[in-house]
């Protein structure tokens, strides 16, 4: 076979394969990307049969951006001490938010916390005409975990965005303390009551004592008797937590089980007091399994 004989038997089969290969792909379709779950919305798990489906909120905190919002440090990094951190949250816009609903007295809450959980402050920064906020922090050396709670005007719902922020210096790092009923804030002894359960609301309540003696005069704080954080250790989940009447009683709900550690900020004589507790949630109880019935012979008496 001469050369040019030769050359052109391959082209041929060439696009003979060619041609197969294509025909093949219009049959199969064309291959579907897998979905990525946005975990700043909702997202539903599977169940083992088909269409059995339950729907969990995802942990707020855990994403610097959702639903096209933004949270913006104005630096990555932070001197120790007294320092001032700026920050801006950004719309689908792309511009500076500048109109916000007042949730429990505030436009914004601003949640600054180490990654060992120690280091807690609930801060009120305060917002030029810009959009960008400012407020003064008492910083260890270490890396911290930011959050900015807030509504936009016009949402429904409101969020809560999370970044890093490292602050310069040696950081010692400290182990979570122990599960304990009772805490002091200067000489304030504040014991809780109620036990976290995963995947349902849990009614925790709390009392303030001081130098024994029951204290009922609380100050309001935020437009309740006292305002409740918790995180959960590892990630750092913020977890929305709403109180219930006029007392401090709360209903958390955390939706794993696990090491929490909750934060509860009072006033009294003026001045806002926390009291810090590590709870652990144990895992919910399985729902109950349907009895099997059969046709024509289910639950007849007599």
């Amino acid at each position: 076979m001469t050369t040019p004989t030769r050359l052109g038997a391959f082209v041929l089969g060439l696009a003979a394969v060619f041609a197969g290969a294509l025909g093949a792909g219009r049959l199969a379709g064309p291959v579907a990307a897998e979905a990525v779950p946005d975990r700043g919305a909702t997202h539903s798990v599977q169940g083992e049969a088909a269409g059995d489906q339950a729907v969990v909120a995802a942990p707020g905190g855990l994403q610097v951006a959702e639903r096209g919002y933004s949270l913006r440090l104005a630096a990555p990094t932070a001197p120790a001490g007294r320092s001032t951190l700026a920050f801006t949250v950004v719309g689908r816009d792309d511009r500076p938010v500048t109109a916000y609903q007042v949730t429990h007295e505030k436009e914004l809450h601003l949640i600054v916390v180490q990654r060992d959980l120690s280091g807690y402050q609930h801060l009120h920064p305060v917002r030029d005409e810009a959009g960008t906020w400012s407020t003064p922090a008492d910083l260890r050396p270490g890396t911290y975990r930011v959050f900015a709670d807030f509504q936009p005007l016009g949402e429904a719902a409101g969020l809560t965005l999370g970044a890093d922020l490292i602050v310069s210096g040696t950081a010692r790092p400290g182990l979570l303390p122990a599960p304990s009923g009772s805490d002091f804030a200067d000489d304030y002894e504040v014991t809780i009551h109620g036990e976290l359960r995963a995947g349902a609301a849990s009614r925790l309540a709390f009392e303030v004592r001081r130098h024994g003696r029951v204290v009922t005069d609380l100050q309001p704080y935020l437009g309740a008797a006292g305002h409740l954080v918790a995180l959960r250790a590892g990630d750092l989940a913020y977890l929305h937590v709403h109180p219930v009447g006029n007392g401090l009683a709360f209903d958390a709900e955390v939706p794993s089980s696990g090491t929490y550690r909750l934060y509860l900020d009072f006033k009294h004589g003026d001045t806002v007091r926390t009291a810090e507790f590590t709870a652990v949630a144990s895992a919910a109880p399985p729902s109950p399994t349907p009895a099997a019935t059969s046709g024509g012979h289910g639950g007849h008496g007599g």
